[in-house]
């Protein structure tokens, strides 16, 4: 067996294509997130809930829950799984003070709001760049940026 079929590769072949300048590829832009912190989204109709769960599903902190039967349940929304209608879907947590995972129909939901601390917020690549040069300009030698607690 030869060529590609045994592993071999034609590098007279491979350097018959151009050089691809990686400065001119298509860049997506990062996601820009929303301050959400503190946020009561108004849950009126079904589509408001879908998008308000699908919003705390990407949001990096706890959130309370209050069911329809007046509960509240304060935790971290780790996933949601949407079906045809809001009875169909469900949204799974843990809650604040458990290590149980708990799940919740969109149809038992009365509201919601964003209560806990983003811990992600202003930790952009460029909030981080920001703080070492200015570190670096002040004659730092340790520069090295260590970690918030979450608490």
């Amino acid at each position: 067996m030869t060529g590609k079929e045994s592993g071999h590769f034609d590098h007279s072949a491979a350097q018959a294509v151009p050089h691809i300048n990686p400065d001119a590829l298509e860049v997506a832009p990062g996601t820009a997130h929303e301050k959400l912190e503190g946020w009561i989204p108004q849950l009126a109709t079904d589509e408001e809930i879908r998008v308000a769960l699908e919003k705390a599903f990407d949001y990096r902190g706890d959130v309370t829950i209050t069911g329809k039967d007046g509960s509240k349940i304060e935790g971290y929304l780790f996933d949601r799984r949407t079906g045809a209608t809001l009875k169909d879907s469900v949204v799974r947590l843990y809650p604040k003070n458990s290590n149980e995972k708990i799940s919740i129909s969109y149809a038992d939901i009365a509201a919601l709001a964003f209560t806990g601390r983003d811990t992600a917020a202003g930790k952009s690549w460029e909030a981080w760049m920001k703080k070492y040069a200015q570190k670096n300009a002040a004659g730092d030698t340790n520069i090295a940026l260590e970690p918030e607690p979450l608490d």
